[in-house]
């Protein structure tokens, strides 16, 4: 069940405590499996532990894959940063420059007041608003009226619907609030996802594959699985409090709970979710944030742009920021997991490090996906992480450790 590799015996024991230490969350029946992989000055550390799929007791593979949902983002501000680097498009830009279908769109007066009590925009969102989360959007996860109205409107339920169709939806409901004058995670990155297609002039995983993944020789990466590889995708699963035991979500192989997460359908693309990986490719992407090249040394971004991503563009006045979703209890055990972060240009990045427990780096960044995937990079310490299992919104202690091991040993 379980498998470590590193360079050199004298890591072996630190290696070994941390496979040790992240396999406890398996053994209790929070996780199937996990896989983690830390790149630190040009050295590799690996583990994995666990099942790939918990009824057939099929342990991970080396070359697992998995649904990396949120994962996706970070992928798509590099390629809209390329773009950037190209002048084809301008931070500054509104989006209504691209996408007219949000020239008549509306903004709640109240965040927490009726969805029909609504006022005139005062300026659009732009590429920048986008990259910050600071555009008006809301997720349909979220309790607020905007995300309600997601969900009453189906934004992003279906498996079959293209990207162009999805925004024509979203451009129908209001912004829960007037650009750059708050903070709240959301669908923007579809938005920006779907800019990129327009301006490149073609689909979205032609443009991911041909800018970012066959560059970095990422192959286990992109929105479908060939059915030669589907065995290789790591079943997902929900944890259930009551029973305390992980229930399989999938009842349809081409949706995850209310989501379209299709498995083999090459027109389906996304901007926010939808993407699948592997932890070697996942890390590779990881490692190309340090330098901006690929191992070979293809460029990918250069420095300049790659520090916009782990340089806090956020106004001080938005902090903290806070994903608050749907049945979290604020009470002494809730934990913000945001504090002390601000936001790059497409990820969360580290401005004080005393509220992660005085751990961390001033401009670490990453991200996080829905079903428990995870990744850092610390350019400081030339170091990134990377973990990967698949349970939705799982115990948040996994990567808490991870997080804690990592900037207590390295």
């Amino acid at each position: 069940m379980s498998n470590y590799q590193t360079t050199s015996k004298k890591e072996m024991q630190e290696i070994k405590e941390l496979n040790n230490l992240l396999s406890y969350y398996v053994d209790q029946g929070f996780f199937p499996g996990i896989q983690w992989q830390i790149n630190i000055n040009n050295e590799k550390y690996s583990g994995k532990y666990g099942f790939n799929n918990i009824e057939t007791k099929e342990d991970v593979y080396e070359n697992s894959i998995y649904r990396i949902w949120s994962m996706t983002k970070p992928i798509i501000a590099v390629a809209s940063l390329q773009l950037i680097e190209e002048k084809k498009i301008n931070l500054e830009d509104p989006i209504t420059e691209y996408l007219p279908e949000f020239k008549d769109i509306q903004v709640m007066k109240k965040k927490d007041g009726s969805i029909r009590d609504v006022e005139k925009i005062i300026e659009y969102p732009t590429i920048k608003d986008l990259l910050l989360h600071t555009a008006g959007f809301s997720y349909n996860f979220l309790a607020d009226p905007v995300g309600k109205e997601y969900d009453r409107i189906r934004l992003f339920n279906s498996d079959t619907t293209s990207l162009e169709e999805e925004i024509k939806i979203l451009a129908k409901a209001p912004l829960l609030f007037q650009p750059n004058t708050s903070w709240r995670y959301s669908v923007s990155m579809d938005v920006l996802a779907r800019i990129i297609e327009i301006v490149r002039g073609e689909s979205l995983h032609k443009i991911l594959d041909k800018k970012i993944f066959y560059p970095l020789n990422m192959k286990d990466t992109g929105f479908s699985v060939s059915k030669e590889n589907q065995k290789r995708v790591m079943v997902s699963y929900e944890f259930d409090p009551l029973k305390k035991k992980l229930s399989e979500l999938i009842s349809d192989p081409q949706k995850i709970g209310n989501y379209g997460y299709p498995l083999n359908i090459n027109s389906y693309a996304r901007g926010g979710h939808g993407l699948f990986s592997s932890l070697n490719d996942y890390s590779i992407f990881a490692k190309m944030l340090h330098t901006g090249k690929s191992e070979k040394g293809e460029q990918v971004l250069n420095n300049q742009t790659l520090k916009l991503i782990s340089t806090n563009f956020l106004d001080p006045k938005f902090f903290p920021i806070e994903i608050a979703t749907i049945g979290i209890v604020k009470d002494e055990n809730y934990v913000n997991g945001l504090e002390g972060y601000g936001w790059g240009l497409g990820c969360r990045t580290l401005l004080d490090p005393s509220k992660q427990n005085n751990l961390g780096s001033i401009g670490e960044f990453g991200w996080a996906g829905a079903a428990s995937t995870y990744f850092l990079v610390d350019n400081n310490k030339n170091l990134s992480a990377t973990i990967m299992t698949q349970v939705l919104f799982g115990n948040p202690e996994l990567t808490r450790q991870f997080y804690s091991y990592i900037y207590s040993n390295f």
